[in-house]
C-alpha cells in the first residue's frame, strides 16, 4: 500500500489541491473538472491506437532490423528515417514517449530517438501543409529548415552531454523494462 501511495503522490495531491479549490471555488473547480474530463477522453481516444502500433511495431520489426536502420552507425540513413517516423506520425507529444521507449528497447540509437522527438514536435506532415496554406510557403520552408537544424543540434547536444554511464543505463532501462 506505502508503495502505491508513494507511486501516485503526484496525483493524489494534485487530485487533493483539485477539491480544495472546487470546495473553496466552485466555479473554479466545477471547471477544473470539466477541463481533467476533457483531456481524459482525449486521451483515451489516443492512447490505444499508439498501443496497438507499439504492439504491431514490436512483432514486426525485429531488433537487428531496428540496429541496422536506426541504430549506432546507421548514419544519414538512420537520421532521415527518425525525421521521417516523427514527420508521419499522429497524435500528440505524449505519444511519441512510448514509441521512442519501443525504439531504444529494439537497438535505436539515442541520436535518433531524439531527432525522432524533435520531429514529432514540430515537423508533422498535416501541420505542415496547414502553415504552408496558412502563413505562406517560404515562410513555412523557412521555419522547417530552421527546425531541422535545431533538431539535430538539440538531437546532438543531448546526446553529448549524457556521460557514457548514464547512456548505459538508459539502455538497461529500457532492455529490462
Amino acid at each position: 500500500m506505502k508503495a502505491l501511495l508513494k507511486r501516485y503522490r503526484f496525483f493524489l495531491a494534485l487530485a487533493a489541491l483539485n477539491l480544495a479549490v472546487g470546495l473553496a471555488l466552485p466555479e473554479i473547480g466545477k471547471r477544473s473538472v470539466e477541463l481533467t474530463a476533457q483531456n481524459l477522453l482525449e486521451m483515451l481516444a489516443v492512447i490505444p491506437p499508439i498501443f496497438v502500433m507499439l504492439g504491431l511495431l514490436d512483432v514486426w520489426v525485429d531488433r537487428a532490423t531496428m540496429m541496422k536502420y536506426t541504430g549506432k552507425g546507421s548514419g544519414l540513413r538512420g537520421v532521415l528515417i527518425a525525421f521521417l517516423l516523427g514527420s508521419a506520425a499522429a497524435g500528440p507529444l505524449y505519444a511519441a514517449f512510448p514509441v521512442a521507449g519501443v525504439m531504444l528497447r529494439k537497438g535505436s540509437s539515442l541520436m535518433n530517438v531524439f531527432i525522432f522527438i524533435g520531429a514529432w514536435s514540430t515537423t508533422k506532415i498535416p501541420m505542415l501543409t496547414f502553415e504552408a496554406a496558412s502563413l505562406g510557403l517560404p515562410f513555412t520552408l523557412v521555419r522547417l529548415m530552421l527546425s531541422l537544424a535545431g533538431i539535430l543540434v538539440i538531437a546532438r547536444v543531448t546526446e553529448k552531454s549524457l556521460s557514457p554511464q548514464q547512456q548505459a543505463e538508459i539502455d538497461t532501462l529500457n532492455r529490462n523494462p
